[in-house]
């Protein structure tokens, strides 16, 4: 809620923003306009290009790489589940006796990764349920190697502890992925140049008699959803667009290892 709140009222302090410098650009070119009826035509074009086009540049870069890091965090739970599942399915190349232990600290340790996302604002919670993960890993790993180590052939190590290493691999990877966001400087100069050419469209309209509000409105309106989303993508655990229903893969998986 804290992230969507945030977004909200940023999004909400850009439109407001945008108006207002609408509103100032158009009076400086007022000004302008009667100091000189034909300059404050003249010689914006080149201004005007090259603020609209740097924006609509840096809106298309950060609009795509947040739509591809939501797609990615996606696929990452995917991959886990895979991992998971693959490694599950090779511990039938224990011995017997070591398997029941072995598939317990699966089902724990498939549990404690379904809970970790599920709430990630709880950080204390968070972080204890990662740490339990770290513990289990180690004991996953130091079980797999107690139990292939009577295999004189080295076939269940070979098969069973690359599985079970892309299984710890995966979990580092999710938690990088978590916290893959561009500078901040980006989104303030993304905000900065909505603001600028807010302040120029008010500029080069002054000579209208009219204030062309609905215009404005659709333009700042659209600026402003469009920056709202790029936030929310950043952080699908948090805002209004998220990527619970991916974890439903690891909750299907969970069953079918009862």
């Amino acid at each position: 809620m804290r992230v969507t709140l945030a977004a909200s009222l940023s999004a909400i302090a850009l439109l407001f923003g945008m108006l207002a410098l609408f509103e100032v650009g158009r009076r400086i070119g007022k000004r302008g306009l009667a100091r000189d009826s034909d300059g404050v035509a003249k010689g914006t074009g080149p201004a005007e290009a090259a603020v609209f086009g740097l924006l609509g540049l840096l809106l298309a870069f950060t609009f795509s790489g947040a739509a591809s890091r939501f797609e990615a965090r996606r696929h990452l739970i995917t991959e886990e589940a895979n991992a998971i599942g693959t490694a599950y399915l090779r511990i039938d190349l224990l011995p017997r006796d070591s398997q029941p232990e072995m598939r317990q600290l699966f089902r724990r340790y498939l549990d404690l990764r379904i809970a970790t996302y599920q709430d990630v604002q709880d950080g204390a919670g968070m972080r204890a349920r990662i740490a339990e993960e770290t513990a289990l890993q180690k004991k996953m790993w130091a079980a797999a190697i107690a139990a292939s180590a009577g295999d004189a052939s080295g076939h269940v190590a070979r098969v069973l502890l690359p599985a079970l290493n892309a299984l710890i691999d995966i979990t580092t990877t999710r938690a990088t992925a978590t916290q893959n966001h561009p500078p901040r400087i980006i989104f303030q100069l993304l905000a900065s140049l909505c603001l600028v050419s807010a302040a120029l469209v008010g500029y080069i309209t002054c000579a209208t008699a009219r204030r062309n509000w609905f215009s404005m409105l659709i333009l700042a309106i659209s600026m402003s959803l469009t920056f709202y989303v790029i936030l929310d993508l950043e952080n699908p655990r948090l805002g209004l667009i998220r990527i619970d229903a991916a974890d439903q893969v690891l909750a299907e998986l969970r069953e079918s290892i009862r």
